[in-house]
């Protein structure tokens, strides 16, 4: 008999899971030597492009060690944010963040799959995935139940690493994220295979319009794309459709 699609979907998700706790203690270090800071910058824009409609509770998915929470609490001071991760690690090192920034009555973090949001449905004004929707188990089911939990007209901002197009960048960036990028991140973390799931989750990752369409079908419409830094990271805005 074979294998049910939870059990395949369970394993994958212990296995990601032990995979980000085992680079938990180097993640926000590597993260920010790899990207040479730029991931800082877009953060920041996909809060501020959020924050346009002045949403008063918001979601963050993958929420990691909660950095993309942080720069949400920092820019507005009257929004709420519920993190969620499946990784118990990455979020012990987050709410030591949280602490250290005091923003404990504005930032709960929590231990939760995308595919399984402990929240009633229609009820954050915003949510926000920085560098995570390719790690969900089921892509497709991941994005429905974020668009359950939004209240219809919500936004979802989501931030991703893409491939760039255009030559002789694309050739050096392809080198760099698959050579290189794995040889640094291995030696400093200890597991070289994380820093090689990494690109080789990037490129079957589905980007641009075919993120775009993948989005819809899950129930937004209005989806803006956003290249960024010529085309390292993609950012995408979409809107629950009214109900």
């Amino acid at each position: 008999m074979g294998k049910s699609p939870n059990t395949v979907v369970d394993k994958r998700t212990s296995s990601v899971a032990a995979m980000f706790n085992s680079i938990a203690p180097s993640y926000d270090f590597l993260n920010h030597l790899l990207s040479l800071g730029i991931d800082k910058l877009w953060r920041r824009r996909l809060v501020k492009r959020l924050l346009r409609n002045n949403p008063r509770e918001v979601l963050d998915v993958a929420t990691g060690t909660a950095d993309l929470a942080l720069v949400m609490a920092k820019k507005s001071p009257s929004v709420k944010i519920v993190g969620i991760d499946i990784s118990e690690s990455m979020l012990a090192i987050g709410m030591v963040k949280v602490k250290k920034w005091k923003f404990l009555e504005r930032i709960t973090l929590k231990k939760a799959s995308a595919l399984c949001i402990p929240s009633p449905d229609n009820h954050f004004d915003a949510a926000m995935v920085a560098f995570g929707v390719r790690n969900f188990e089921d892509l497709a089911q991941g994005l429905k139940e974020i668009c359950r939990v939004l209240k219809p007209g919500g936004e979802l901002g989501v931030l991703e690493f893409s491939m760039p197009c255009h030559w002789p960048f694309n050739a050096l960036y392809r080198f760099y994220f698959l050579k290189f990028l794995p040889w640094v991140g291995g030696k400093v973390s200890g597991n070289r295979q994380a820093y090689t799931y990494l690109p080789e989750s990037v490129l079957s990752f589905p980007q641009g319009e075919a993120f775009a369409q993948i989005l819809k079908l899950a129930g937004f419409n209005d989806v803006e794309i956003r290249v960024q830094t010529f085309g390292i990271a993609t950012l995408y805005i979409a809107k629950k459709k009214n109900q």
